[in-house]
């Protein structure tokens, strides 16, 4: 049996008390001989208590309805940006937090323009269009191009420079749906790397099937990355629907032209702010667990989704773990992350404000970053002796329909400098199987928000948020890969 197995072993043994089970003085014990960390039944009661009164709260629901109508859109460097910051810092305030506090962050300003791409020839037609983040503008009338179709990156460097110079490239890979959204994180890349890759064979432009599982007429958006090396192109994505007419007319064998024109642009960057408030510990209140989301969001929809729900399931979890009796050892300390889409400019310079002796500090972090809910599994990537605190807090939201996970997930991408330091992550996994047909688009609205799977979600962020602050220490760092990727 495996390191792991032996640890879940002996969590099973102390919870049932198996007469086949030998223990020593009630104390379990790692693989590696380390005392194993487990929750108290005072706190794992308490966190049953937490579990039911959060499914009883409309609080998360009425602040996302708050922030989408008050606030809307929060694209880094925008009004909304500034107004997201305003508002989560008198909320925050509002409702008893402490040290609450906006460090500044330094972000990009992209003004997204118009954007339209239309079929020429042979026969002509107009499509649903947005430009991916980032993206320059073309020239005023537009570029028209012949259309070369590849499926990736992969297919497209396997092409001739003559098979694409001086055309428009078209990504055609498809989006899977998934309930972990992996399907998301093969298909990015295309958007992510096709621009330069596309223009180092010298094109014009490019073109992606949107980044999403929609089947309605909705384009998505969604940030690409310029490479130094490679001539800059303009980029637009279109909705699925267009995307299979494209690819009916090229399978006409007529040649398809087409037209597409942006008017996007790059203004000065411009001062943001990472959004941090605390509910004090108790006797371990120098110790800190992070639960957070970011507040910028893309600026077709509200932002509610992404990432608006996961910063009010963050607050109203942390809200409720502090209205609980006994009062959470540890500071739990909130975060609203400046600009996620845009290059995680709040995630890399929140530890640099830090500084490493307080990011010693951090116990633990998690992140919601993958809309509303429900959560459907609970991962985590915690040191050895503190599986059982995992095992848990999945006893106690196994009843909300939470599998458990393995302990190999670093959880959110804001998350990933912390990580990068050793500091341990609770993960409890959204579910995403129908995320991605409204992320990055118009659709991304209060009104694709089920308010009981936002209860559940909140309920099993609390619960992971309080055994968190109550469990014993001292926390030990995991194990890092300097070179690791987030």
């Amino acid at each position: 049996m495996s390191a792991r197995g032996l640890l879940a072993r002996a969590v099973t043994c102390t919870v049932t008390g198996a007469a086949a089970c030998v223990l020593l003085a009630g104390v379990t014990f790692a693989a590696d001989g380390a005392k194993a960390i487990e929750p108290s039944k005072t706190a794992l009661q308490a966190a049953a208590q937490l579990r039911d009164r959060a499914l009883q709260s409309n609080d998360a629901y009425d602040w996302l309805a708050a922030i989408s109508t008050e606030v809307g859109p929060r694209q880094a460097g925008s009004r909304g940006d500034a107004a997201g910051v305003a508002w989560l810092r008198d909320k925050l305030t509002a409702l008893g937090f402490s040290n609450v506090r906006t460090p500044e962050v330094i972000v990009p300003h992209w003004v997204r323009g118009e954007a339209s791409f239309e079929i020429v020839a042979p026969y002509p037609q107009n499509m649903v269009t947005l430009a991916i983040g980032g993206s320059i503008g073309t020239p005023e009338d537009g570029i028209t191009a012949p259309v070369v179709m590849v499926q990736d990156v992969p297919a497209l460097q396997a092409l001739k420079r003559e098979q694409v110079e001086g055309k428009i490239v078209y990504f055609a890979g498809r989006t899977e749906r998934t309930r972990d959204g992996s399907g998301y994180g093969k298909a990015v890349r295309s958007r992510q790397e096709g621009p330069s890759a596309a223009a180092t064979l010298g094109a014009v432009g490019i073109v992606i099937r949107s980044i999403g599982t929609s089947n309605n007429r909705i384009a998505h958006t969604g940030t690409l990355t310029y490479n130094i090396g490679a001539p800059r192109i303009p980029a637009v994505a279109i909705s699925n629907p267009d995307a299979n007419l494209l690819e009916r007319q090229l399978a006409s064998g007529k040649p398809v032209s087409v037209r597409m024109r942006v008017t996007a642009r790059d203004l000065p960057q411009v001062r943001s702010a990472n959004v941090i408030g605390e509910i004090p510990g108790t006797d371990l209140a120098n110790e800190i667990v992070l639960v957070g989301g970011h507040l910028d969001s893309w600026d077709p929809g509200f932002g509610v989704q992404d990432d608006g729900a996961g910063v009010i399931i963050a607050m109203a979890a942390a809200k409720l773990a502090a209205s609980m009796e006994p009062k959470p050892r540890r500071t739990i300390r909130v975060i609203g992350f400046a600009n996620e889409e845009f290059g995680l400019s709040g995630a890399f310079k929140y530890p640099a404000d830090e500084g490493k002796e307080n990011v010693d500090r951090h116990a633990f972090a998690m992140e919601a970053d993958l809309g509303a809910g429900p959560v459907w599994k609970l991962s985590a990537r915690v040191p050895d002796a503190h599986w059982p605190l995992i095992l848990g807090i999945h006893r106690t939201v196994k009843n909300l329909g939470v599998e458990l996970g393995d302990n190999k997930t670093g959880g959110g991408s804001d998350l990933g400098p912390l990580r990068r330091q050793g500091v341990p992550t609770l993960a409890p996994a959204l579910d995403a199987t129908n995320y991605f047909d409204i992320h990055h688009t118009p659709n991304d609205t209060l009104e694709q928000v089920d308010p009981a799977k936002l209860k559940q979600s909140v309920a099993v962020f609390a619960v992971s948020v309080y055994l968190a602050a109550m469990a014993d220490g001292p926390v030990e760092r995991i194990a890092t890969e300097p070179n690791a990727r987030n």
